[in-house]
């Protein structure tokens, strides 16, 4: 069937491929080409079948309408205007490019040198111009029809305090379930199936915070070396869903999955890339956004307009600070909100988003302005990886309302304290109570702090206690990349070990850092596989491995750990002076109700003094925090990193006994009563927690 655009004079607001039940109309921003071609091809994605210029351009918007082009469609952009690459400019129509605004991502992309503006080899590298068609390697677009049956489904919206992330990835947590249909492992409808949603249920989390979802490629370098990009931040379709996670060719199944998790209880947090894309540095290919229009889409270096500004490590840096650039990235996230039920968004390197058009990070910025008055984005969870690679990158505590961060100094101080490093316990103690030197400003509360112990990057919780050093060799970098510096420690032997001594202390150590995460102010994010006891060979950057190293294993499931898991998160459920949004002061109420309080082992309330002591490892909590409106919630928590410690309980507060409901360094049949004011073996390497006695 032939197509033509219509005479018909109007333009949507939309831009992308929108199907209007009569047609499809498409749009697509380019501030400096001189005209833009809209090319549909086959079912297949392997014949061109038109090629049809837009016709209507009304400010940089270029536009057209198609009557009677139905969902289905596949399509892509070829862009013309001047190949000069000294003035930022990289048009090249012979490159088949991917719509922006996507829905739907056809094919894989297939690598060759066709897919570069330039001839790969040429003595004048960029500079020169290649002339090879791309599309038979392109990826394309695939028009949509909208619809979907939400009956029943409604958004969460639980409050931060109430709010337990899990970390997970789609085909990480599926491809090795044994009680995953094989046909669904790797998948969407995978992560929706009953074990894994039963399994979440069970453990208590209260949101699956999924790594990069959107389209993303395989990189290059990496398919040469036999791997594959296995976490996904290379973001080339902001839009479309990842086609590898889907079990057919319906993009329906995301919806299907987020609609199963909010039956459950679960919201659904997108971890997303808007600093970067996968088209790298000027070297990089001409996919989408480089043909499209490389001057407006990219940042680049304000010395030489050939080269891209790189604040990511990737090679280049998406210019946020465009108006246009801002809308598809608001666009996109409006998108997954409204049509796709998401419930909010962890922001890779989003330091980047913050970046001004003189590159400095502003907190008060376009990106976090935009956020902030959108009234259907301002209402999910937002949360900011606070840190980059470019200079001022590292922002931890400086992103704004509403935002909540990813704390690495939680990480890392509540490693060192459980390894034994000495002078900790400060950092210990600020770390428990939400991290306020860094949080407590502008308003900001304290679930503005995401805790965690570990993450996708990095040591796993199992690897932090099972090696001193990494080890990436099957990344094929010979060891170099990955953080060195982990905080881990091997506990007497790298690796795998049949010595019980070790693996009882590692497993107590293990325990000990749940339970911190559980008890302290902020908002608890778990690694998904941590409570099973997974590990990834000390990989601390599987970034690249699709395999047995990066996916959860289910086979050596750790029953005991798994049950200290579930208990740890129900206990900071049933104690809201563990899940305050206000900073605590520390100054007693008007009826002299001491809120929180340090004590030494001897009962007496830490001093100056004691707080600079290296050698303490040893630390008494008491918190006495609103329950809900009704009453106090009151706890006293000790966390010991030395040995075993004769601790003096608090007589404060009209307390009289406490019961020691919580202790890792023993068996809950050994739980007792003691009076106040009377000495509690707290053991070594542990972590008990006492309610008043009734």
């Amino acid at each position: 069937m032939g197509y033509s655009f219509s005479e018909l004079d109007f333009m949507k607001p939309e831009l992308g491929a929108e199907f209007t039940g009569e047609g499809t109309h498409f749009a697509v921003f380019s501030a400096h080409a001189e005209q833009v071609e809209l090319c549909l091809f086959s079912d297949d994605g392997k014949e061109e079948t038109a090629r049809l210029p837009l016709p209507k351009r009304e400010g940089d918007v270029w536009s057209g309408y198609i009557a009677g082009l139905k969902p289905g469609t596949v399509y892509g952009y070829r862009a013309h205007g001047p190949y000069e690459p000294d003035a930022g400019h990289r048009f090249n129509p012979n490159k088949l490019l991917l719509d922006p605004y996507a829905k739907q991502v056809l094919g894989t992309l297939d690598w060759n040198d066709a897919l570069y503006g330039y001839r790969i080899g040429d003595p004048q590298e960029d500079l020169s111009f290649d002339e090879r068609d791309s599309a038979l390697f392109m990826v394309k677009g695939v028009v949509q029809d909208p619809a979907f049956d939400w009956a029943g489904d409604q958004a969460i919206r639980r409050p931060w305090t109430e709010t337990i992330i899990y970390e997970a990835h789609v085909r990480g947590m599926t491809m090795a379930h044994p009680g995953v249909p094989e046909e669904l492992r790797g998948t969407f409808l995978g992560m929706a199936s009953d074990p894994i949603v039963e399994h979440l249920v069970d453990l208590g989390i209260s949101a699956v915070e999924l790594l990069p979802i959107q389209y993303f490629p395989d990189d290059r370098y990496l398919l040469e070396k036999g791997l594959r990009n296995y976490w996904g931040y290379q973001t080339l379709g902001f839009f479309a869903p990842q086609p590898r996670f889907l079990s057919g060719s319906a993009i329906t199944e995301f919806k299907t999955m987020v609609k199963r998790f909010h039956a459950a209880g679960i919201e659904v947090i997108m971890d997303v890339v808007y600093n970067h894309t996968a088209e790298g540095s000027e070297r990089g290919p001409t996919l989408s956004f480089r043909g499209l229009d490389n001057l407006s889409y990219y940042r680049l270096s304000p010395d030489d307009l050939r080269h891209t500004y790189d604040t990511t490590g990737t090679g280049n840096t998406l210019n946020v600070a465009h108006p246009m650039v801002l809308r598809m990235v608001l666009d996109s996230l409006r998108y997954w909100v409204g049509a796709m039920h998401v419930d909010g968004f962890r922001f890779d390197l989003a330091s980047t988003l913050g970046r001004t058009r003189h590159i400095e990070f502003d907190r008060e910025g376009t990106f976090f302005d935009a956020i902030r008055q959108d009234p259907m984005l301002s209402g999910v969870k937002l949360i900011a990886e606070p840190w980059d690679v470019g200079d001022g990158g590292y922002q931890v505590g400086g992103f704004p309302h509403p935002f909540r961060e990813w704390n690495d100094k939680y990480r890392d101080d509540v490693r060192r304290f459980w390894k034994g490093d000495g002078g900790l316990v400060p950092g210990l103690a600020s770390r428990l109570t939400g991290s306020a030197q860094q949080f407590n400003h502008s308003d900001r509360g304290a679930t503005a702090s995401v805790n965690l112990i570990s993450a996708h990057d990095g040591f796993t919780l199992m690897d932090t206690v099972s090696y001193g050093d990494k080890h990436n060799e099957a990344n094929g970098e010979e060891n170099r990349d990955g953080h060195s510096d982990n905080h881990s420690d091997n506990m007497g032997a790298e690796g795998p070990t049949d010595d019980g001594g070790i693996l009882s202390a590692r497993s107590r150590r293990r325990r000990n850092m749940i339970a911190t995460l559980m008890l302290s102010q902020g908002v608890p994010m778990l690694l998904g596989g941590d409570e099973l006891g997974n590990g990834q060979q000390g990989n601390n950057n599987a970034y690249c491995q699709d395999n047995e190293i990066g996916w959860t294993d289910w086979s050596g499931l750790d029953d005991p750990f798994l049950d200290f898991c579930k208990g740890a998160i129900a206990f900071r459920k049933a104690h809201a002076a563990l899940r305050q949004e206000r900073f605590a002061t520390g100054e007693p109420a008007e009826d002299g109700t001491v809120e929180i309080a340090w004590y030494r082992p001897d009962g007496a309330t830490m001093e100056d003094a004691d707080w600079e002591d290296g050698e303490l490892r040893i630390l008494g909590l008491l918190l006495s925090r609103p329950a809900n409106g009704e009453g106090l919630d009151r706890l006293f928590l000790v966390y010991n990193a030395g040995g075993d410690c004769a601790v003096e309980l608090p007589a404060v507060n009209g307390i009289t006994a406490w019961k020691r409901v919580l202790d890792t360094g023993a068996e809950e049949g050994a739980f007792t009563e003691h009076p106040a004011e009377s000495p509690a073996t707290v053991y070594g390497a542990s972590v008990a927690g006492f309610e008043p006695a009734e």
